[in-house]
């Protein structure tokens, strides 16, 4: 016990993972968002017509939900496109960045030694695109602890094989 120090770490002097350069997910992706979200406010609006033929009576609301439900889609439309622009990943000697969010932005730096799993993960609209997801799995999660979708499926496939090498590497 008495080669024991406690240095003080200079913060000012350590790497700022805000200073790296960070590559935006594939813009095909942006498709692939808008696919599902014309998907999902199709299938609501084919069911808020059906009912509104459904009711019997005149209801004098049917503009005024029908403008909100536009409302809501383009709400969606635009907050999606905000959360598209702000996702970006680098992977670098020691660890993995990614940074994501609408209002606030949310930046994951997981470093590799944490690693136990990676998956690739194609959706069936991402697959027609070429694109894939990595998920990220860290020790003591249940779920993958970082998911980085809008990769080109040959890119997602090295960035597994550089996280399966440095994993192997660790045993």
């Amino acid at each position: 016990m008495e080669n024991f120090t406690n240095e003080t770490i200079d913060t000012k002097a350590l790497p700022r993972f805000e200073a790296v350069q960070l590559s935006p997910i594939d813009p095909k992706y942006w498709q692939v968002i808008l696919i599902s979200i014309f998907g999902f406010f199709l299938l609501g609006l084919a069911i808020m017509v059906t009912l509104f033929f459904l009711v019997e009576e005149e209801v004098e609301y049917k503009p005024l939900i029908f403008t909100a439900y536009v409302t809501v889609f383009l709400i969606a439309l635009m907050l999606s496109r905000i959360s598209f622009k702000k996702k970006a990943y680098a992977f670098r000697n020691h660890d993995v960045i990614f940074r994501s969010g609408i209002i606030a932005t949310n930046t994951m730096v997981i470093p590799y030694n944490r690693v136990q799993h990676v998956a690739l993960h194609e959706g069936f609209i991402a697959r027609f695109f070429g694109l894939a997801k990595v998920e990220i799995f860290t020790a003591g999660g249940v779920s993958s602890d970082l998911e980085i979708p809008g990769i080109a499926k040959e890119e997602a496939e090295n960035i597994k094989q550089l996280l399966m090498g440095k994993i192997q590497k660790q045993l």
